[in-house]
């Protein structure tokens, strides 16, 4: 009995530690979804985020420090300032996410969130259950995230709808890819968790994979929208 507790152990704390990551994640999605919708009903919002390009690029820039600096300095922060700045970045995000409300139908934008998920939790599952290391696609996914950035920026400028179309089927495979990989490693990382870690610790990390988590579903969404949207035009 006392090999099967041991054994059993490990699951238990994976199983925890994985648990806060996604409903830290949920109620990311849930603020900025609310975020969103709220400010697209809202003329005088939209009119100050987007007829301002001062404040839009503002918090566009706001949102990257955010995420560098929960990313890189997590570990020398107070479990309540990472939670808070990842609630603060949730918010921000969707305050920019917005616009997507007066691009895309709303029955779209819904039928492609549910698209988005069931690809999403089909990818985590995988992730979670593989007997295959995914530690080697690292490398090539972080090179396809740079590629498809830099194409995406050139694209602003060239204003290819072809060249957009090809940027969103490469991405879709891209936030596949990397949603089944960050999940194992979170998964690793409950698994080498010492015994007794502390509370704050835990948190931290839930809160820096729900981040992780977070932008993975985000990215996929929007490019499975940019796919399947229907454009209000």
């Amino acid at each position: 009995m006392q090999y099967t507790h041991e054994r059993a152990l490990p699951q238990v704390r994976v199983n925890s530690f994985i648990q806060s990551v996604y409903n830290w994640m949920a109620v990311g999605l849930g603020l900025t979804g609310i975020t969103a919708f709220t400010v697209a009903n809202s003329p005088a919002m939209m009119q100050l985020i987007f007829g301002n390009r001062l404040l839009f690029f503002g918090l566009i820039i706001a949102e990257l420090v955010l995420v560098f600096s929960i990313s890189a300095r997590v570990d020398k922060m107070q479990a309540s300032t990472a939670t808070a700045l990842f609630i603060l970045y949730a918010v921000l995000n969707g305050l920019t996410l917005s616009v997507i409300f007066l691009a895309y139908t709303a029955s779209s934008i819904a039928s492609t969130f549910f698209i988005c998920a069931g690809t999403f939790l089909a990818c985590s599952i995988y992730g979670m259950m593989t007997k295959r290391d995914l530690t080697s696609m690292g490398g090539f996914l972080m090179m396809g995230l740079i590629g498809i950035i830099i194409a995406s920026v050139v694209n602003m400028f060239v204003q290819s709808s072809g060249m957009a179309m090809v940027i969103s089927y490469i991405g879709v495979l891209l936030f596949v890819g990397l949603t089944a990989y960050d999940t194992q490693k979170l998964k690793h990382m409950a698994m080498t968790q010492p015994d007794g870690l502390d509370g704050a610790v835990l948190r931290k990390g839930a809160i820096l994979g729900a981040l992780s988590l977070y932008l993975d579903f985000i990215n996929l969404f929007l490019m499975l929208l940019r796919i399947f949207g229907g454009s209000r035009d």
